[in-house]
């Protein structure tokens, strides 16, 4: 199936409503039970995160019967929901809060973010802001936009033009590279032009495919942290690829890396500049 304007709409709102009633109520209100590790100490979870992974998982199934959720939260519990979506005939990734350390931090650096699968392709994305109350909305083949609380949909997302590696402001995140790579990617960082770094893809994906950062570098690849990114910044122009060169698959793809740039050319001077030609 594909998804109508409509019904992108009404994802956006789906997203504003809960982050407005489970989200925001939390922020900078969180108690010390409120917040405990999951695999480590750089993998959290909060009572904002479930609460609302549990209405937006809830609506969508509403709105969608039929539809399978894999949720981050769920999938916690459940390893095994990230198998269905290559298959499912209509399939929603969610992350409830990604940039869940900004969140329990106070820092106002956060984000709701879903991204819809048809039997593996990814047809639909959406990033809302809960501070700033937009969402950034894209369609298979539709182009991507702002839209606003009040639903009318503004300007258009466009990636950045080219420009030289020395002029590149990148987003660039070392943390789960293995050893060797990861000594490498930090000695080469002074070859662009800034290096920026959220612990939020969601805002890193707004600044993408509005032309605000050049590029992005990321290794671990989680379908409801880069799904709807990805869909974005190609929506808006942009060219990725996976540290090798081969197709980003976000449906079957964990592992691997993968590089956002405005165009094929600039991700091959990125590569190279950051790791090395292939």
């Amino acid at each position: 199936m594909n998804l109508s304007a409509n019904a992108a709409g009404g994802i956006a709102q789906l997203l504003r409503d809960a982050a407005r009633a489970e989200i925001m109520p939390r922020f900078r209100r969180l108690a010390a039970g409120d917040v405990r590790t999951k695999t480590g100490p750089l993998d959290i979870v909060t009572e904002a995160d479930e609460a609302a992974e549990r209405q937006i998982t809830r609506e969508l199934q509403a709105r969608f019967p039929g539809c399978v959720v894999v949720g981050e939260e769920a999938t916690a519990a459940d390893p095994g929901l990230l198998d269905r979506l290559a298959d499912a005939d209509l399939a929603f990734v969610v992350d409830p809060v990604d940039g869940t350390s900004n969140f329990a931090a106070g820092l106002p650096l956060f984000g709701t973010m879903a991204a819809a699968f048809r039997r593996g392709e990814v047809i639909g994305a959406w990033i809302h802001d809960p501070l700033g109350d937009d969402t950034a909305v894209a369609l298979r083949g539709e182009g991507a936009w702002i839209e606003g609380p009040d639903g009318a949909r503004g300007q258009a997302m466009q990636v950045a033009a080219p420009v030289e590696v020395e002029r590149m402001v990148a987003s660039v995140s070392w943390t789960y590279l293995p050893g060797e790579m990861r000594a490498v990617v930090a000695t080469r960082l002074p070859r662009f032009a800034s290096i920026t770094q959220f612990r939020c893809a969601a805002h890193d994906y707004r600044l993408l495919a509005t032309g605000h950062i050049d590029l992005s570098f990321y290794n671990r690849l989680m379908p409801w942290d880069h799904a709807p990114g990805w869909l974005l910044h190609r929506e808006a122009g942009g060219y990725s690829a996976q540290f090798d060169g081969r197709a980003y698959d976000p449906a079957r793809v964990r592992d691997g890396g993968l590089i956002n740039a405005p165009d094929r050319a600039s991700w091959e001077a990125a590569r190279e500049a950051l790791i090395g030609a292939a």
